[in-house]
């Protein structure tokens, strides 16, 4: 497949409005408008997904939890906890973006790459959401391909500056999905559930040092587990200037290590998903920037 056809998911119905809040979710609409706009996508390369159907994310999230998301009856702790505003609009996103995860791993599966505009709510448990994450969509989509043996192995590459801790909790049993996150340990969550591979970093880490521990733990994971497919999470939110994070990455660091994960993911022919997860900046254009300049760099390697 030529560069110009870079597969990529996304779905104006991300853009919920949850009023005055530091999660920008017009961040989607704008990040698919610049990368139309230069050229790195065409409007042809983009599709809309389908909603993941209740069986599939009841793979991962427990029946009573979604029984109260379908009816809309979470209660005030949960959605204090979600830390969201609970509507139909949100609960249709949730689906949408589980469902848009499940497009962009097949597509990657296929093609070897491709990018859901969306994606990587890693804050979501089997039975509850928290921290803007209502429904867990890489856990829903990594569930499903395996349940239908499209893929044995997968792992999840988590560089938001956030640990993945609903992720890690959900798939804490399951041998077969390797659940790495590198993030800003004096950080939410308070309580981070052990994954595979934890990566804990100090406050202010820069560009030298995270790429350095990168490509240090990066090849561990793949060569130790071995996965048919990568989820990659990446977060714009380890950049210096994010309202809620605390490392010190450049724009031009977080290129590099978008670099780093697609590179050596190609050269041992493993398939990448990519999902934007978070991304907060004092100014809305960098994080515009910092997650197209990643679905940039993935274009280069096809």
């Amino acid at each position: 497949m030529s560069p110009q056809k870079l597969r990529a998911v996304w779905s104006p119905a991300y853009e919920v409005d949850i009023g005055a809040h530091v999660f920008p979710t017009e961040k989607y609409r704008r990040v698919k408008e610049e990368l139309v706009r230069d050229g790195t996508l065409t409007p042809d390369s983009i599709r809309h997904p389908e909603p993941a159907d209740w069986e599939s994310v009841a793979r991962v999230h427990s029946r009573a939890y979604l029984d109260r998301i379908k009816e809309g009856t979470l209660t005030r702790e949960e959605e204090r906890r979600l830390e969201l505003p609970f509507s139909t609009a949100l609960r249709e996103a949730s689906l949408l973006n589980c469902g848009g995860t499940l497009e962009a791993g097949r597509w990657a599966l296929g093609e070897g790459m491709a990018v859901h505009l969306g994606g990587g709510f890693h804050h979501a448990f089997a039975d509850h959401g928290e921290g803007f994450c209502l429904l867990n969509d890489v856990a829903v989509a990594g569930a499903e391909l395996r349940a239908r043996q499209e893929v044995e192995r997968v792992a999840i590459v988590d560089l938001d500056v956030h640990h993945g801790n609903g992720t890690a909790a959900i798939f804490c049993q399951e041998p077969q999905v390797f659940t790495f996150s590198m993030h800003q340990e004096a950080n939410y969550p308070f309580l981070k559930p052990a994954g595979d591979l934890d990566v804990g970093l100090e406050d202010g880490v820069d560009d030298e040092a995270y790429l350095d521990l990168l490509e240090r733990h990066l090849p561990t994971v793949l060569d130790g587990h071995g996965p048919q497919l990568v989820f990659y999470l990446a977060g714009a939110d380890p950049y210096r200037e994010d309202q809620l994070g605390g490392l010190a990455l450049s724009m031009n660091g977080l290129r590099l290590r978008d670099r780093t994960v697609f590179r050596e993911c190609r050269a041992r022919g493993i398939p990448v998903a990519t999902v934007l997860a978070g991304g907060y900046a004092r100014r809305l254009a960098d994080t515009v920037r910092i997650h197209g300049n990643t679905v940039r760099e993935a274009r280069t390697l096809l």
